[in-house]
């Protein structure tokens, strides 16, 4: 990689880290950060596959009480930067490259811990320094807090590792190793699709739900026309939910504030 493109790589690198804890531009997303390294490394094909298939795996991470779920930003840069150091961006190289994201953001946790723990101490200090009043204090420790957080993502290691390095040791790896991450990972696809739809499946969305999974077998559609009928499914929704429920009929109630939940349930 160039000089601009590691500078531009460590940026992203450092936003994705932010984005973990600020969540609100969604750099941390695989989607956003390695379609970026990927665009700014000249590979943006490349980037956005690898990026599609690993948000598709970290659909199912949730922070759970104190299970952290591993580390989305770190999965996403790393395996990017991997990918574009072993200069392969066929389907084999994004697929080595996605294998790796699981182990690297599981062992991403300890630096989480190690920043987490730091943290620890930053929020005492500025506890202190709003007993004393002192605002510019303890803003200073929330933009110390935010920093660490930031290079937690070990982006720059990843850089200086010799790019022939890297691809030997990937070819290194034997087919069995590389495919069987390969299918542990499609697993953990079909975990966070399951997820997903257990959080939002009602009564309201699975006439939805059915409707998308029998266009997405119609060949003959573009995602250009998938997305105008979910959009054109999800106006008609938010026009009938404005309507008002007109209840089931029985005992003078009103029903749900939902039109379509309340003719699911005459049925």
């Amino acid at each position: 990689m160039s000089i601009i493109s590691i500078i531009l790589v460590l940026i992203i690198a450092f936003f994705a880290g932010l984005e973990g804890i600020l969540d609100q531009f969604q750099f941390h997303q695989p989607i956003i950060s390695c379609t970026l390294i990927g665009l700014v490394t000249g590979h943006l094909t490349a980037g956005i596959i690898l990026g599609g298939t690993i948000q598709m795996m970290a659909l199912g991470w949730a922070n759970i009480g104190a299970a952290v779920a591993p580390d989305a930003a770190l999965a996403g840069v790393a395996a990017a930067i991997i990918m574009v150091q072993s200069g392969n961006f066929d389907t084999k190289g994004i697929t080595v490259a996605f294998s790796t994201a699981i182990p690297l953001s599981v062992a991403g946790l300890f630096l989480t811990m190690i920043v987490r723990t730091i943290s620890v101490g930053l929020v005492h200090g500025a506890d202190a320094e709003a007993a004393k009043g002192n605002f510019a204090g303890l803003e200073r420790f929330h933009f110390i807090a935010l920093f660490l957080q930031g290079i937690v993502v070990p982006a720059l290691a990843l850089i200086l590792v010799p790019t022939q390095s890297v691809q030997d040791a990937l070819n290194a790896m034997p087919a069995w190793l590389t495919d069987g991450m390969a299918i542990g990972g499609g697993m953990v696809v079909a975990v966070g699709y399951a997820l997903v739809i257990n959080m939002m499946a009602s009564r309201e969305v699975w006439p939805f739900f059915a409707i998308g999974f029998a266009l997405a077998a119609v060949t003959n559609l573009t995602l250009i026309a998938l997305g105008a009928v979910g959009l054109a499914l999800a106006l008609i929704y938010l026009n009938l939910s404005k309507m008002g429920g007109n209840g089931n009929g029985s005992g003078g109630n009103s029903g749900s504030t939902d039109p379509i939940g309340d003719i699911l349930n005459e049925y």
